[in-house]
C-alpha cells in the first residue's frame, strides 16, 4: 500500500505554526473554545447489574456497566492518567472513569465529532505529561492547545471520509505486516523444534550433570549486605539481562567486588551458558560472551559445558527451543513464584550428537536464524513506516492540503 505525500512529518503539541498558510475558510482556535472536555467519575458508585451503558477506562477497556452515561456517542477519550497517548473514538453513549477525559464538540454544527478524533491523533500528548510516576494530563493545559480546522462542516466531512479510507488501508497493511512478523518468528521456532525432535540415528542421551563442569546459581547481594555500585565493580547479571540467544546489557548493574569473594561458585567465564530459572522468563537462555568480571543472582543458572562433549551454542539453542521449553515449564515448582532447581538441570537429559555434528547443527540454525531475522527486520520497518505514514497524512490533512485520498492498495 502506498499513500503519496511529499510532506515532512512533524509532530507538534501546538500546531499554530501552520496557520499563516492555511487555505481560505480555515481557522485556528484554542481547543477549549470549541471542544468540551468532560471529566470522568469513579465507577464504584454507579456499577450496576442492570446498567446498559459501558463504563470505559482510558485504554478503551470496559470496566462494568452503569444506568447513566456521561459522554454522548461520538466522544473521543484520552487518558487523564496512565494511557495519555492513544485517543480512542467511542461511537455509543458511555460512562468514563475518573482517569479518562471525554472530548466532545461544544456545538455539533461547528465541529464534527469524528474530526475531533483525528485532531487528537495529531496532538503530542506525551509532551504535556505532568506526572512523575504515572503519566498525567492537566485539563487547563489541554484547553490551551491551538487547533486548525475548516469552518465548513461539508469540508470537515470530506476530510474525515478521506482519512477514514486512508487509515483503514494503513491499518489493514499494518495488520498484515504484524501477522507476517509473527509468522517469521514462529518459522524459526518451528525450525528449532524440528531440529531437536528429529534426532540423528547415532545421537545419544546424556544428562547435563554428566557433560558439564559446573551447574550453579548466584545469590542476592542485599541479603549479604553488599551494595550496588557504579562502574567499576562486579558486573551483576540478572534474569532481565538474559535474553533469548543474546545478552541484554543496555542497563548494566554493578555490585561491590567483595561479592565475588563470598559467591565464588557463580563467577562467570566467557562462554558460560546462562538460563533463567525463576519467574515468567524461565528457560530464556544466552551465552555470557564477555571477559568482564561478572556474577549472577539467584534467578539465573550458570552452566559451564565440557566442550569435549557439549558445544555451548548447541545447548543454548536447545534450551531456547520449544522442544525443551515445554519440558522446563512442565517441571516448574510453583510456590509464590515459578522456579526450577539446580538438581533439575543436573538431571536434565538432552539429545547429544558428536561435538562435530553439534557444530554443524548450530551452523545450520544460525543460517536459518539470519534469514528469519532479515524477514523480521523488513516487517518491523514496514510497521514503523506505516505509523509514520499516519502522521504524514494527518499533517497534510490539518494543513488544508489533503485534496484526495491518494491511496493505492
Amino acid at each position: 500500500m502506498i499513500i503519496k505525500t511529499n510532506m515532512n512529518i512533524r509532530q507538534a503539541q501546538l500546531p499554530q505554526g501552520d496557520a499563516p498558510s492555511l487555505p481560505r475558510g480555515w481557522e485556528t482556535k484554542k481547543l477549549g473554545e470549541v471542544i468540551e472536555i468532560r471529566n470522568g467519575k469513579n465507577q464504584q458508585a454507579v456499577l450496576s447489574d442492570i446498567g446498559k451503558y459501558k463504563i470505559m477506562g482510558s485504554a478503551g477497556n470496559v470496566m462494568g456497566y452503569a444506568t447513566d452515561f456521561i459522554c454522548e456517542a461520538g466522544t473521543t477519550i484520552i487518558g487523564r492518567k496512565g494511557n495519555i497517548s492513544k485517543p480512542i473514538y467511542i461511537d455509543e453513549r458511555f460512562w468514563n472513569v475518573d482517569t479518562a477525559f471525554g472530548f466532545y464538540p461544544k456545538n455539533e454544527n461547528d465541529l464534527d465529532k469524528r474530526l475531533i478524533y483525528y485532531l487528537c491523533l495529531r496532538i503530542d500528548f506525551q509532551s504535556m505529561n505532568r506526572g512523575t510516576t504515572i503519566p498525567s494530563l492537566v485539563k487547563s493545559e489541554l484547553q490551551t492547545i491551538q487547533i486548525n480546522y475548516p469552518k465548513s462542516l461539508p469540508e470537515q466531512q470530506r476530510i474525515i471520509a478521506i482519512l477514514d479510507t486512508a487509515f483503514a488501508s494503513i491499518e489493514k497493511a499494518k495488520a498484515n505486516a504484524e501477522q507476517n512478523l509473527k509468522n517469521a518468528k514462529e518459522l524459526f521456532e518451528s525450525y528449532l523444534q524440528g531440529v531437536f525432535e528429529t534426532k540423528g540415528e547415532v545421537w545419544e542421551e546424556k544428562t547435563l550433570g554428566e557433560i558439564c563442569f559446573l551447574i550453579s546459581k548466584g545469590s542476592s547481594p542485599i541479603w549479604q549486605g553488599i551494595k550496588y555500585v557504579d562502574e567499576p565493580g562486579v558486573l551483576f547479571v540478572t534474569s532481565e539481562n538474559v535474553g533469548e540467544n543474546t545478552l541484554l546489557l543496555g542497563k548494566r548493574k554493578y555490585v561491590e567486588e567483595k561479592f565475588n569473594v563470598s559467591d565464588k561458585k557463580s563467577i562467570l567465564k566467557n562462554g558460560d551458558i546462562l538460563t533463567n530459572i525463576v519467574g515468567a522468563s524461565i528457560g530464556r537462555t544466552a551465552i555470557f560472551n564477555l571477559d568482564d568480571i561478572a556474577n549472577i543472582n539467584q534467578a539465573v543458572c550458570l552452566i559451564r559445558c565440557n566442550q569435549e562433549f557439549l558445544f555451548n551454542e548447541y545447548l543454548m539453542y536447545l534450551l531456547n527451543s520449544p522442544f525443551t521449553k515445554q519440558h522446563l515449564h512442565d517441571n516448574e515448582v510453583n510456590n509464590a513464584r515459578a522456579n526450577l532447581s539446580l538438581g533439575f538441570f543436573r538431571s536434565l537429559s538432552i539429545p547429544l550428537p558428536e561435538v562435530s555434528e553439534q557444530r554443524k547443527v548450530v551452523d545450520k540454525i544460525k543460517a536459518f536464524h539470519l534469514e528469519t531475522k532479515k524477514l523480521e527486520a523488513i516487517y518491523q520497518q514496514k510497521i514503523k513506516d506505516l505509523e509514520e505514514l499516519k502522521k504524514s497524512v494527518l499533517q497534510k490533512a490539518f494543513a488544508g492540503e489533503l485534496k484526495t485520498a491518494e491511496v493505492c492498495v
